[in-house]
């Protein structure tokens, strides 16, 4: 698609027993801007690679937890076309503690090696700000922080780093369990929320185009909400600034479908194909390679004469 043009896609997609109706309009959207770099993202999203510097991740169980190995996977998931290495030193759900030290004995190390080794934009996964400030010092242009900004310093030193933020909606906290969230209004409340953190970055400092927000697939939501939001993205999409789709291999798909995490690829692959369709500009994902594929087949459709 050329800029300044828009094209309108009518669609419907019936996916384990749930049916998403609606009209994308595919017009320019915002250009994420990540340390410098800027990407025009109106028909081609961004694909963000998970790194884990954890023993004990849902995902993984700590297979990235060596060095050796850590340095191999990141090295694969570049080669199959990140855009982006997310690296995280704590994992969201419940756990051990993990002090601040030992988070950035995890994390800085990791840091410094991604932007030594590789000419890819680092993001750090993190919501204290103590540590975004030493991994923007290590390199890192991206703060992903799924606390919504519970930390007052955080959005004060990424805007004096000159970093990007990810503001992720959460009912609790990190770490924290809630398996029975409630809500009035599901999409009007996260939209408020995503808005509000939105005006605290722009009020911090931090240009529009460094500012995603990411809706918190599973986190403090039962799967039907999950989904719901899913299928909300395009009003997500609409507050103004790039969304990030975080919904790889996670609880919700297999509590839809009934699967084991390591049986969740196909329903990813589906949840990321129809969450790019309804705006989603930057998609977080394990399965970098199959992910990279939907994006560009999905750009390829878009910008079809």
């Amino acid at each position: 698609m050329k800029s300044g043009l828009s094209t309108t896609f009518s669609f419907t997609v019936t996916f384990s027993g749930y049916k998403f109706s609606g009209v994308m309009v595919a017009t320019p959207s915002p250009v994420v801007d990540l340390g410098g770099r800027r990407y025009d993202v109106t028909s081609r999203a961004l694909v963000m690679g998970v790194l884990n510097r954890t023993p004990d991740s849902f995902f993984d169980k700590g297979a990235t937890w060596a060095w050796d190995a850590f340095w191999a996977r990141a090295e694969q998931i570049v080669e199959e076309g990140a855009d982006i290495l997310d690296v995280g030193a704590v994992k969201a759900g419940p756990g051990p503690e993990v002090s601040e030290s030992e988070e950035l004995d995890r994390l800085i190390p990791a840091v410094q090696g991604l932007r030594a080794r590789f000419d890819v934009p680092v993001s750090a996964d993190t919501w204290r700000a103590s540590v975004a400030a030493e991994a923007f010092r290590a390199g890192a242009v991206v703060g992903n922080d799924i606390s919504g900004f519970a930390d007052p310093k955080y959005l004060e030193v990424a805007a004096s780093a000159g970093a990007g933020v990810v503001a992720t909606h959460i009912r609790l906290a990190p770490r924290v369990p809630d398996p029975e969230p409630v809500y009035d209004d599901l999409v009007g409340e996260v939209c408020a929320f995503l808005a509000e953190r939105g005006r605290w970055a722009l009020a911090a400092g931090i240009p529009p185009e460094r500012v995603l927000i990411d809706a918190g697939l599973d986190l403090g939501k039962t799967a039907a909400q999950s989904l719901e939001l899913l299928r909300a993205s395009a009003t997500l999409a609409g507050l103004g600034y790039p969304l990030l789709l975080s919904a790889s291999h996670k609880r919700f798909l297999g509590d839809t479908l009934g699967l084991e995490i390591d049986e969740r690829r196909d329903a990813t692959t589906a949840a990321h194909a129809l969450g790019i369709t309804l705006g989603c500009r930057v998609v977080r994902a394990h399965d970098v390679r199959g992910t990279c594929r939907v994006r560009d087949m999905l750009a390829a459709i878009m910008e079809a004469r």
